[in-house]
């Protein structure tokens, strides 16, 4: 069975399977999750130079950065969820 991966943004990948949260940036909360996460080695940048417009948490501690709005890849995680159906 292949692992199913969610699109973040710009060709940018992370295992569906792995993904515990998707949250707003603007927080002060999440301006110190991602700066704890910077320092500790595990900041995942993957807007390509963009802002800044969603936060992914992995169940690894690791924080990835969308450039890609929090409800549209909560959208994507859902299609990627839903059981594939066969024809026939």
């Amino acid at each position: 069975m292949a692992a199913k991966l969610l699109n973040v943004g710009f060709g940018n990948m992370v295992m569906v399977s792995r993904v515990i949260a998707i949250v707003d940036p603007s927080s002060a909360p999440m301006k110190r999750l991602k700066d704890e996460a910077k320092q500790a080695g595990k900041l995942v940048d993957a807007t390509s130079g963009r802002r800044t417009r969603s936060i992914i948490v992995t169940d690894s501690d690791h924080v990835v950065l969308s450039a890609i709005q929090t409800e549209t890849i909560a959208q994507r995680l859902e299609a990627e969820m839903l059981p594939v159906r066969k024809a026939g």
